[in-house]
């Protein structure tokens, strides 16, 4: 299985790669493995004209929009600061899920092709924010948001999306073994839904640019 890791914390050297490391040795045997993280991408991480004019990919973007193409299974792990992922994570979603790639809007109603399908994800969120308070006060909207309207949105299939707060306080390390086995536990039980449906897309979609 060909695994693309995601580290979205802007920063180096953070709880955020802490997690990645615990979820990428669970992985099972014989993983392919890719990891990057968002902080070593050069990019501008604004998608200025929207979906009217197309902001052309730097190289970053462009090898990662082959990695994610070519992945079986995607993890991001990340902070989740004011309710939402950090603004260099937002942007990079922004700049490479684009309509023709991750997903295909219809011409002739409002529904879309999911274009990721055939391919399965995680996310693993950290948060100062207790998970019950997340559930009573804000209805676990960043996990609705990224279950529902972003990957899977893109046809991602399975999507799982493990919080895990509260971090401060000394919440990192009076739960480190619980997360660290729910992490391990993420990681070694990842499939695919519908693998069959996998299709290669990127290639297709440059094309079309070029038209």
């Amino acid at each position: 299985m060909n695994v693309l890791l995601i580290d979205g914390h802007p920063d180096a050297g953070r709880f955020s790669a802490h997690l990645l490391d615990l979820y990428e040795h669970a992985l099972p045997p014989g993983c392919e493995v890719t990891r990057v993280a968002v902080r070593d991408l050069e990019f501008t991480p604004i998608l200025k004209h929207g979906y009217k004019k197309r902001t052309e990919w730097e190289p970053d973007i462009a090898a990662l929009a082959g990695k994610l193409d070519a992945c079986d299974h995607v993890c991001f792990v990340f902070p989740m600061w004011w309710g939402a992922e950090p603004a260099l994570l937002k942007g990079l979603i922004d700049r490479l899920f684009l309509p023709g790639f991750t997903f295909a809007y219809h011409d002739d109603d409002t529904w879309w092709d999911r274009n990721m399908e055939g391919r399965s994800a995680d996310a693993i969120i950290t948060m100062d924010t207790p998970p019950i308070f997340l559930l009573l006060f804000y209805w676990n909207s960043i996990i609705r948001r990224w279950k529902g309207q972003i990957l899977g949105f893109c046809g991602f299939k399975p999507v799982r999306i493990l919080p895990l707060g509260q971090v401060k306080f000394g919440g990192a390390e009076k739960n480190a073994a619980k997360w660290t086995a729910k992490i391990q536990k993420l990681a070694r039980t990842i499939t695919q839904a519908e693998a069959s449906k996998k299709k290669p897309r990127l290639e297709r979609f440059l094309n079309r640019k070029k038209d």
